[in-house]
């Protein structure tokens, strides 16, 4: 399969200023109420996998007799798996009868099952071991997956508006970083006592009951949301989705910088605990900094949202990445007593976090119009499948490459390391962030899928 249209002058003119798109390719205004139901799923979701990510890792490198490897390559595995099952529940969600509610029944049949492994994975039993720690591992991802990939998709089907896109995303990132920080609050909340594992095993109970509770209200608001949206699939959907990753495309490329931008997000973020804790020897400060960090988050997606519709979607994240760059250089010279200025760095990369979590992803769906215009497929499912395939891939990365080498480097998570394995955290803490995103701010150069060239591919499949 190759990437044509009947109309090849198309392609050539992409870039040229678009005609005004006619009354069947405008948008109709997308409410607050619905943005309100579909985005709220995003909150339980975010809430439990912020604690997966930041807490039960430590956690269980506390509580069990696990090592930072071993705990590290469980949970690349179980990441790497997911890497398969991403692709098949979007080609399915993709292929489910548009009567039954395609997305809507994958995401209502995700929910008891989500419930279930949060609770096993966030309150292991004493002894658990390996065994215990990817079963459950492989299941909240797995289970996950039923939940993220048709919300994303479904977003993308909302509305066909350039900049109405941003707010469905916008809508949907707010709830998730309300719903981190919801999560990231309860430790102050519930106070503490004197075993820091007693403190997180706690923490992980509340938060358990925080997306039991959370889940069942969003299958309940996700009922007023419409999920009635027709798309077109090739036969051989296996050799379809190859093809698409395979050949030079605006979606290869995107999908390549969103890669080295989410690793270069993951590793700081698995790190900060240790960072906080040993490099900078202020653990109490771990809770009101995170916190810190997704209020900055929050309050910079109306920016974010106003600055790409005057500049548009790539060059607002191109301007993201240059700023999180420029506050991470000076983490690996932050010592002992730094709070204040590691708060600063805490204050600017969180607000550029805030355009990560939805411009891309806001490129992501204009992507699903151009596959249509390009190819004659409208397969919204199998573009988030591969969008969540890449995140989880990242983050496994990122987890699967920190924590071996903090091992090699002689860095321990009780306590009782050297100077110089203090240094390797701290280097590792800023350095392969900002290579990273090097790589993702060098291959997003000309990327061509700008407004003009959207509109211009409306314009071209309502002649169609």
């Amino acid at each position: 399969m190759t990437y044509q249209i009947k109309n090849t002058s198309f392609i050539n003119n992409i870039q040229r200023a678009a005609k005004p798109i006619n009354d069947k390719t405008k948008a109709s205004h997308i409410t607050l109420g619905l943005l309100s139901a579909y985005g709220f799923l995003a909150f339980p979701l975010a809430a439990a996998f912020i604690a997966l990510q930041v807490i039960v890792p430590t956690h269980y490198a506390e509580a069990t007799t696990l090592s930072l490897s071993a705990i590290g390559g469980i949970i690349l595995l179980a990441r790497l798996w997911d890497t398969v099952t991403d692709p098949i529940v979007g080609m399915l969600s993709d292929k489910t009868p548009q009567q039954w509610g395609r997305r809507k029944l994958w995401i209502l049949l995700s929910i008891p099952l989500i419930c279930l492994s949060t609770y096993a994975l966030f309150n292991p039993p004493a002894g658990a071991g390996t065994t215990y720690l990817l079963l459950w591992t492989f299941a909240i991802y797995v289970s996950g997956t039923m939940a993220i990939v048709p919300m994303n998709a479904w977003g993308a089907e909302l509305s066909l508006d350039y900049q109405q896109r941003n707010r469905i995303t916008g809508a949907r990132a707010f709830f998730g970083l309300l719903g981190t920080l919801v999560a990231l609050s309860i430790p102050a909340l519930l106070g503490g006592t004197d075993s820091e594992t007693d403190n997180l095993g706690n923490t992980l109970f509340s938060i358990t009951l925080l997306v039991v509770a959370a889940l069942l209200l969003a299958g309940f608001l996700l009922s007023f949301v419409p999920d009635n949206h027709p798309i077109t699939l090739p036969s051989a959907q296996i050799k379809s989705m190859i093809e698409l990753v395979k050949q030079p495309s605006p979606f290869r490329q995107l999908l390549f910088s969103f890669l080295s931008n989410s690793i270069a997000n993951a590793i700081p973020a698995t790190l900060f605990l240790f960072y906080i804790t040993h490099v900078l020897q202020t653990p109490d400060y771990a809770g009101p900094l995170l916190f810190l960090y997704f209020i900055c988050a929050i309050i910079s997606i109306p920016c974010w949202v106003k600055l790409a519709s005057k500049i548009g979607k790539h060059a607002t994240w191109n301007i993201s990445i240059i700023i999180a760059c420029v506050f991470f250089i000076w983490t690996p010279f932050l010592g002992e007593g730094d709070i204040w200025l590691y708060l600063i760095i805490v204050i600017g990369t969180g607000f550029t976090t805030g355009c990560d979590l939805f411009i891309p992803s806001s490129m992501n769906g204009d992507l699903v119009e151009w596959d249509e215009a390009t190819t004659g497929y409208k397969r919204p499912g199998l573009f988030f499948a591969l969008w969540g395939t890449t995140t989880k891939l990242a983050y496994a990365l990122a987890i699967g490459i920190a924590f071996p080498l903090l091992d090699i480097f002689g860095f321990t998570a009780n306590g009782n390391n050297n100077p110089q394995a203090l240094n390797y955290l701290a280097l590792m803490y800023g350095l392969p962030c900002i290579l990273f995103k090097i790589i993702a701010l060098m291959g997003m150069r000309k990327y061509p899928i700008t407004e003009a060239a959207y509109t211009s591919i409306l314009s071209k499949k309502s002649e169609t």
